[in-house]
């Protein structure tokens, strides 16, 4: 019973569903492993399990990596006071690596990055053991791994104690981390002192991470059992425990994928032991500069992707298939939409980049970006998808047809007929083949099975045309293999006439791996990059070596009667790539710089520096602040309130430092518009207790070197008008401005013919100045003849427009409470009988009833409607007719419904008689979004319908079938 050292449970069982994998290049057929069984249930005692109790076997595994074996020694005072423990520091290495082992694992020498390790611990004076111990660290896939050893007690059913041997296998037990993870399988070993007894061993594996960084069995061995030297395990009062651990690489620390995949610099390095011997320095530099363009990283586990990630690692490894990606034309496709792009942009990032390889641009592009995406297809049908893009970009271009050149193969169906000589064939192309595994031993039956022949015959014959009926066999055969051929669970050697010059011999390239229970689960993908054996783990971000045993022999899956288990956990392939041999050196061609267009590499280029800057942006964000400028011109045709619209307005948008100063303010604003300092003057926005927004004054002399958050009062972003002097103001510097004696103003002149607001400028009056003064400038900026007669009026705030009678009062006394932004609106005396907003009064009172209103044909599903400007205050007759005549119909021919705010659904219908006005007719809703109301046309008037009742019902024609919803309307 495996568990932690606090007693937690955790027992599973591995599974076999899908037949061996070849270990040659030409997929002979093997046996599925030995099972090995784990379950989780709740705590018990194990009794002693003879499976749990079998040693490694290091010569089943093959090619297995040389291994180093630590021994450690556990020491106590002989006066029975505290324990030390002491490492002895002799390390022995294990057997030397077999001359016939392959490349890889005599690459895979011993480090601190290695999978796979042997380590022991010899505790002395273990009769006097009462606290827990740890032997020193051993070092695996960079993480420190330490047997943990501990008396423990347990109460038996007779309520007897019980003292047994704890031993846990520790990993990375010191770190505060708590984002790090590792799995691990491994043997817990009690070392025999006695030739003729075997040791004692039991099996774990686990995911340790931070709250389970310690696994193993509180009941190893009873305690008796092991001081007992009898059984051999116990000499001079000394055991000594071992643990053989393989480990993946882990997640959430620091692991170099590019430098754990290098193959050619582990062989040129090879014979020198980095540890001890420091290598020349010119080789050194020449390896640093190899292990940044070899090597392989990769992609990022974004979420909600499943297997995409082992699928891109696959295509980009079929180097073929990635030259001709590289050529497709995307100079003017969208950088956000294009498929296309988007897998050059990973593929060109898995290449050149040292980290892992994000995908969430590429995922936005495909329209996949939720789980359920993925979920609702297979990686079948991605693959599809996928190909049928690529292969209709590359039309028209140098790299036509590379995508059924690759992957596409043929197969005839066939019906043949056996009492008459007649036949029927039909040849297809395919992609990928599927295959049934149900009930299967092995790939092979299942493949067997695709090709097995279906006999027709009784109520089920073939119809043979002029022959009839007949009994018949109907199958398929393979008439074309594909150079690279995609598997779903499968592999075949079957050809309808094989070509002894081209025989069909694949070597594998990948198996795209899922392990998990019935719930969910994870996705890897083992690949064979260069087709020479030597096999890399890719589990999403991590990359590592593997052995052959990894990528194959452990991917089999479980046996249908495993699934009554209450956990259904498994580790299974679920699709093979090979290669054919006759095309593998085509097909695996390298790929260098050459091969990638300039244009496309500049853009990616252009593009990865963009994000750099973006990235700096966001990082140093809040040392910034923004202020957005607006020019004068950007007043002209405003015709509301104050002098712009805020949602409508074209900022000028300035970043600056919130440190910065107002002197280095202007600095970059003056350079920015290319007008001297003495040119430009800043009037800062400021929010008024009225509501409105108004430019106020800047004493640039006074704040010249205060920080701009604090000239701002922490406003964030900063809305500034900037007054830049006219270039035909024949003056070489604005005029000076005294905020004691001067004030600004701004100018508007209303036209009731038009019904339109003239923005008329601005000027610098003194506070002392009259009205009357300023007239005839007024006239001359309107375009008025001198001594045009004026009506004036002071713009407080929305809706309160007062008119101004005393021309020759000072204007301190004129305008109410006078600050620099106040807005003076004139118009010509004589007054517009014909229009319905004669002055600038009725104008803006107008304007504050103004809304915007989106009228909706319920009628019409999901009809997006038309919006309309519209008085509040309109009756019903009004906006009826403003909306018959958009509609284009009788007023009399619509009928309106008020719409139900909580639900956006048309409520009662509203009578042609409604006395109110628009506005009681609005649901509140969110500020900016128009106000909706729904309606329908119809083919009586509406005062007639509303004197009518409504009957619905069906005609059924005779036949009960044909069937028509009747509206009629009886009085």
């Amino acid at each position: 019973v495996a568990t932690d050292k606090l007693g937690v449970l955790n027992l599973k069982k591995s599974k076999s569903v899908f037949g061996s994998v070849g270990k040659d290049k030409t997929v002979p057929l093997l046996s599925p492993p030995p099972i090995m069984n784990h379950v989780t249930g709740h705590y018990r005692r194990n009794e002693d399990n003879p499976q749990n109790n079998q040693n490694i076997n290091v010569n089943e595994v093959e090619e297995m990596e040389t291994q180093e074996v630590t021994t450690m020694d556990y020491i106590t005072d002989s006066g029975g006071g505290e324990m030390d423990q002491t490492q002895n520091g002799e390390v022995v290495i294990g057997p030397q690596p077999d001359p016939n082992m392959s490349v890889q694992d005599a690459e895979m020498e011993e480090d601190e990055a290695r999978s796979e390790a042997t380590f022991r611990f010899t505790v002395h004076q273990f009769s006097k053991l009462k606290d827990s111990v740890l032997s020193p660290a051993c070092f695996v896939r960079n993480l420190p791994w330490k047997i943990m050893v501990m008396p423990r007690n347990s109460h038996a059913q007779d309520r007897t104690s019980q003292r047994s041997l704890g031993f846990f296998l520790q990993c990375n037990g010191e770190s505060e981390s708590s984002s790090w993870s590792c799995y691990a399988v491994a043997e817990l070993r009690l070392i025999s002192v006695r030739p003729d007894v075997e040791n004692f061993s039991r099996k774990i594996q686990h995911l340790f991470y931070s709250k389970e960084n310690d696994w193993g069995f509180s009941h190893f061995m009873a305690w008796n059992d092991v001081l007992d030297p009898e059984k051999g395990y116990i000499k001079d009062d000394a055991i000594t425990l071992e643990v053989q651990v393989v480990a993946d690489a882990p997640h959430g620390v620091s692991w170099d994928s590019k430098k754990h995949t290098v193959n050619c610099v582990i062989n040129m390095t090879h014979g020198y032991n980095l540890r001890k011997k420091p290598l020349p320095v010119g080789i050194n530099f020449f390896l640093c500069i190899l292990l940044s363009i070899l090597g392989y990283v990769g992609l990022k586990n974004q979420g909600a992707t499943c297997y995409m990630n082992s699928l891109l690692q696959t295509l980009y490894f079929t180097n073929q298939l990635r030259k001709a990606v590289y050529k497709m034309p995307t100079e003017s496709d969208d950088s956000t939409k294009s498929v296309a792009l988007a897998l050059q942009r990973v593929f060109h990032e898995l290449q050149f980049c040292d980290k892992p390889v994000g995908t969430k641009k590429l995922t936005k592009s495909f329209g996949w970006e939720t789980l359920d995406s993925f979920m609702q297809h297979d990686v079948q049908e991605f693959l599809r998808v996928l190909l049928d893009k690529l292969e209709s970009k590359m039309k028209g271009t140098c790299v036509e047809g590379t995508v059924p050149k690759l992957f596409e193969g043929k197969m005839i169906s066939y019906i043949r007929c056996k009492n008459v000589d007649y036949s029927s064939t039909r040849s297809e192309t395919f992609y990928d083949i599927q295959l049934n595994i149900k009930g299967k031993k092995n790939i092979d039956e299942s493949f067997k099975d695709y090709i097995a022949k279906e006999t027709l015959d009784g109520d089920n014959k073939y119809d043979a045309g002029e022959h009839g009926l007949q009994d018949a066999e109907k199958g398929v055969i393979f008439s074309a293999f594909p150079p690279v051929l995609h598997l779903h669970l499968m592999r075949f050697h079957y050809l309808q006439e094989p070509d002894p010059s081209n025989p069909a011999n694949y070597t594998l390239h990948a198996v795209l791996v899922h392990s998990g229970d019935n719930h969910g689960g994870h996705y890897v993908v083992f690949i064979n990059p260069r087709g020479d054996g030597k096999w890399c783990k890719f589990d999403d971000d991590v990359v590592s070596r593997c052995t052959k045993q990894e990528a194959i022999e452990h991917n089999y899956g479980g046996h249908d009667e495993d699934m009554n288990m209450t956990v259904k956990h498994c580790t299974n392939a679920y699709m093979l790539v090979y290669i054919r041999d006759s095309e593998l050196l085509n097909v695996l061609q390298e790929v260098t710089d050459a091969d990638i267009p300039s244009e496309l590499a500049d853009r990616l280029a252009e593009e990865k520096r963009m994000e750099q800057v973006r990235r700096k942006e966001r990082n140093e964000a809040h040392l910034y602040m923004t202020i957005n400028v607006l020019l004068e011109d950007s007043f002209d045709g405003h015709q509301g309130n104050d002098l712009y619209d805020p949602e409508r307005a074209l900022f000028r948008v300035f970043k600056i430092k919130k440190m910065a100063t107002i002197a280095e303010m202007m600095e970059m604003l003056a350079d920015a518009f290319k007008y001297p300092p003495e040119q430009i003057r800043p009037w800062p926005f400021s929010q008024r207790s009225n509501q409105t927004v108004r430019p106020s004054v800047l004493d640039l002399e006074a704040d010249l070197h205060k920080t701009v958050i604090d000239a701002a009062e922490n406003m964030n972003p900063w809305n500034v008008f900037m007054e830049l002097l006219p270039p035909d103001s024949g003056q070489t510097a604005l005029p000076t401005f005294d905020k004691e004696t001067d004030v600004l103003l701004f100018f508007k002149m209303y036209d009731p013919k038009q019904k339109k607001i003239h923005y008329c400028g601005h000027s610098y009056l003194p506070v002392t100045s009259k009205l009357s003064d300023i007239i005839p400038l007024l006239n001359e900026r309107a375009g008025f003849p001198p001594d045009t007669e004026l009506l004036l009026y002071e713009e407080i705030r929305p809706n309160m427009i007062e008119k101004i009678s005393n021309f020759n009062d000072p204007l301190e006394k004129v305008l109410e409470e006078l600050m620099d932004g106040d807005i003076i609106v004139f118009e010509k005396e004589e007054r517009e009988e014909l229009s319905d907003l004669p002055t600038c009064i009725e104008y803006f009172k107008d304007l504050f009833y103004r809304v915007e209103v989106t009228f909706v044909d319920k009628c019409i599903p999901n009809d997006q409607g038309f919006t309309m400007e519209l008085s509040q205050r309109m009756t019903y007759d009004q906006f009826a007719r403003a909306v018959a005549q958009r509609v284009g119909t009788d007023p009399y021919l619509l009928q309106f419904f008020k719409c139900q705010s909580y639900k956006d659904s048309p409520g009662h219908p509203l009578r042609c008689t409604f006395e109110g006005t628009l506005k009681d007719l609005l649901v509140f809703s969110k500020p900016k979004v128009p106000k909706k109301i729904f309606y329908q046309q119809l083919s009586i008037r509406v005062n007639e319908l509303e004197n009518k009742k409504q009957f619905k019902c069906i005609y059924v024609g005779p036949k009960m079938k044909d069937e028509k919803e009747l509206i009629l309307y009886p009085n």
